[in-house]
């Protein structure tokens, strides 16, 4: 009988071995087969994979191209591979996946390694594979099993978008995709925070630094860990030199440079143009609402990443910020110096129950009040919170203050802080160049140029005066008798009589006769109270809605002292019409809106109408010439004499070309403002506090030409330094044929009795 043959226990071994390693590849080839299917949950589908979901965010972009900012719930703006620089992307493919060209999405030398070093070198996910995640799997959560199904669908739809997508176009994803942190989403995002730049203007170091930051961006945050983060940096600069992209040399002479971050955050609150973005953010939503999508579907303005061209200049804008700021910073400490006088500070004229009112007010007004309300708190309860302290960062133009206070003292502090607005158009076209809505938008998101209405004294003057030329054909050398003057009660359905007095109101401002010109110059009341009696409250009203003032104005004779309530935008929008040859045309802030391709959906034109002539509108000019030649604003020419240095900024301006101007000064000193124009800019501001019993005690320093005009003086010399701009500086063109006499040397015809029309009729303008 024979022998079975008895095989060796290596054989059998081996034979097992093989079996598990036919096995295992069977078993993988079916998991990966079945996550192919979505057995182990949905993949993306080829629509998808063709148009990943993204968030991108909305920018408004100036006239010059730059991008003032942006609405997001991702601050994602993304780059073509183009703008994406060579050493950004050797930078990345050394640190994250050096054969990043040669494998199809997955690495399995990488992982190999990997594997046999259980993952204690790091990972081996390739830049592909990293990006499927980012675009389609959440992190994954619970027991290893979980972790590896997600692993395993992340390798599937890494191979779907290898044979999708180019090298480039996968690189170009990723840098779009990754959260940088602070509000960076996307490579550009983090090269305008972290550098101010745009990515293609990256140097190698800075390249590198963000490259850096793939790691983990909230461990590498530049901004908390500053000392790391160069460390990673020189890490990836390493890489370079291993992967032949840089060499030694240039590694060792990088590495020694220090990060030199130039931080520009962009959240809805931070950088330039906060005011004017809010309104546009606004405008947007009424444009949305009327223009549907060619499917019916609305616009997001934070995830369709629509791209808004608007009017504004960022060197004007950027100016006109300035130019406030260091205005106010100084009118500020005037300010505060004035109040230590002042028992009941930061209120005048008011007495402990009027205070106790306007202070609970502010309590009802504020967020606190509104939060505590909504959580069923009583009125009792949320006036105790009110005086319990708390710590709280305040605004100061020194930089923010970290104190404990309580809420009620935070409210009255906010009281004593003077407030601003400013607006600049370009003359012919209506353009906004700069909108600065308030002093600092974190603190104080109330916008002074638009939302805010003040009482404008006598910057209405000028509706007055340019009612009786064009009514009366008046020449500026027309002289009034400077005496007080009163229209009687029962005229315009007066209940009393009304006799208004000259500012500050000493006999020695009385007396003899004034010119139109040296009138408006000095703002003489009863001079201008004799004009709307001549002409009629109604036809002052009227010309002031032709101009596009769209509040409702009294038609009582006190308007002509500026007693309405207007905003800065109505104001300058129809002050402008002067300096436009009598051509109203509507301020105008968005030229286009396109598509995240580009698409033009909207394109704006101004609108215009004819109020005036020319030969009026270039009459009115002239008169406020005058207020910068010998009235109010003369200290914008002063070299010398009663205004040597300006009274609040402390140095002269000594402008020498044409400027049209009107300062407003209002009861108590409660509003200051001044309008200034050029032949091709006209710009408007006004100062004064949140409260009108807020105000300087003296008329120096409480004055239009103190408080407001400075600012304007400031912007207007910032923007002739900058020689691109092409602001004029020539005079305002005359028209051909004048038959108003602007010259007072000469005989003016109309004095010798010549019939005027009826100044009691209604008329068109």
């Amino acid at each position: 009988m024979a022998k079975k043959s008895v095989k060796p226990a290596t054989s059998k071994f081996t034979n097992w071995i093989w079996k598990i390693f036919i096995g295992g590849i069977v078993f993988a080839f079916l998991i990966f087969f079945l996550a192919s299917l979505g057995i182990f949950g949905s993949l993306p589908t080829f629509e998808e994979l063709e148009n990943p979901e993204n968030n991108l965010a909305t920018e408004v972009i100036s006239v010059d191209g730059v991008t003032l900012g942006k609405y997001y719930r991702e601050n994602r703006t993304p780059v073509s591979f183009h703008e994406l620089p060579k050493n950004l992307i050797e930078a990345l493919v050394a640190t994250e996946d050096e054969r990043f060209y040669e494998h199809s999405g997955i690495d399995m030398r990488g992982t190999l390694r990997a594997a046999v070093k259980l993952g204690k070198d790091g990972g081996a996910s390739t830049i592909t594979q990293q990006l499927a995640k980012m675009l389609f799997t959440k992190k994954a959560s619970g027991n290893i099993f979980k972790r590896l199904i997600q692993k395993v669908k992340e390798w599937v739809i890494s191979t779907r978008l290898e044979k999708q997508y180019t090298k480039n176009e996968i690189i170009t994803m990723y840098f779009n995709k990754y959260d940088f942190g602070h509000n960076a989403v996307g490579i550009r995002s983090a090269a305008r925070i972290h550098f101010g730049k745009e990515p293609n203007d990256l140097k190698m170091e800075e390249s590198a630094m963000l490259v850096g930051m793939l790691k983990n961006s909230s461990l590498y945050n530049p901004m908390r860990r500053p000392e790391m983060v160069q460390q990673r940096r020189n890490v990836v600069l390493k890489q370079m030199v291993r992967n032949d992209f840089i060499s030694e040399v240039v590694k060792d002479s990088l590495q020694k440079l220090p990060l030199k971050l130039d931080i520009n955050l962009e959240g809805h609150s931070d950088g330039t143009a906060t005011y004017f973005r809010e309104y546009i953010r606004d405008f947007m939503k009424g444009w949305i609402k009327n223009n549907p999508k060619t499917n019916g579907e609305k616009y997001n303005i934070y995830r369709d990443g629509l791209k808004i061209y608007v009017t504004l200049d960022s060197r004007m804008q950027k100016y006109a910020e300035e130019a406030m700021s260091e205005h106010m910073t100084n009118l500020q400490s005037i300010f505060y110096l004035q109040q230590k006088k002042n028992k009941t500070a930061p209120f005048y004229d008011l007495d402990p129950g009027q205070i106790k009112r306007t202070m609970k007010l502010a309590m009802k007004r504020s967020d606190r009040w509104r939060k505590m309300k909504r959580h069923g708190k009583s009125e009792k309860e949320i006036i105790a919170s009110f005086h319990k302290e708390a710590d709280m960062k305040i605004f100061s133009w020194k930089g923010n203050i970290d104190t404990v206070m309580t809420p009620y003292d935070s409210i009255r502090y906010y009281k004593y802080i003077l407030r601003s607005g400013m607006l600049s158009l370009e003359t012919q076209t209506g353009h906004v160049k700069a909108w600065v809505g308030g002093i600092n938008y974190k603190h104080f998101q109330y916008d002074h140029v638009k939302q805010g209405k003040r009482q404008v004294g006598s910057t209405f003057k000028p509706f007055v005066y340019a009612t009786a030329i064009n009514q009366l054909r008046l020449s500026p050398c027309y002289e009034l008798p400077n005496t007080p003057y009163t229209i009687p009660k029962g005229k315009y359905h007066l209940g009393e009589d009304w006799t208004p007095r000259n500012a500050g109101d000493e006999d020695k401002s009385y007396g003899g006769m004034k010119t139109l010109k040296n009138a408006l110059a000095n703002s003489v009341n009863v001079i201008t109270a004799q004009l709307i009696d001549k002409t009629t409250p109604q036809n002052v009203v009227l010309l002031a809605k032709k101009l596009g003032i769209e509040t409702e104005i009294p038609a009582v004779p006190s308007i002509a002292l500026g007693t309405v309530d207007l905003s800065l935008y109505e104001m300058l929008g129809a002050l402008n019409t002067f300096a436009n040859r009598g051509m109203y045309v509507k301020p105008m802030m968005v030229l286009r809106i396109e598509d995240k391709n580009g698409t033009v959906l909207k394109e704006f034109i101004p609108k215009t109408k004819e109020v005036l002539s020319d030969e009026i509108a270039y009459t009115m000019i002239n008169l406020m010439e005058g207020v910068v030649q010998s009235g109010s604003g003369i200290r914008l020419r002063t070299t010398g004499g009663k205004y040597p240095n300006d009274v609040v900024t402390g140095y002269p301006y000594k402008f020498e070309n044409h400027i049209a101007g009107k300062t407003g000064t209002t009861q108590n000193q409660s509003d200051g403002w001044f309008m200034g124009m050029v032949p091709n800019l006209s710009s408007g501001v006004w100062v004064g506090a949140e409260d009108r019993a807020v105000h300087f005690t003296d008329l120096s320093k409480g004055q239009g030409a103190s408080m407001a005009l400075p600012i304007w003086a400031l912007y207007m010399q910032k923007c002739y330094a900058d020689k691109e701009l092409n602001i004029s500086k020539e005079k305002f063109e005359k028209p051909d044929h004048m038959t108003i006499e602007l010259d007072c040397n000469k005989k003016i015809e109309n004095e010798k009795g010549e019939k005027t029309p009826d100044p009691t009729e209604e008329i068109e303008f």
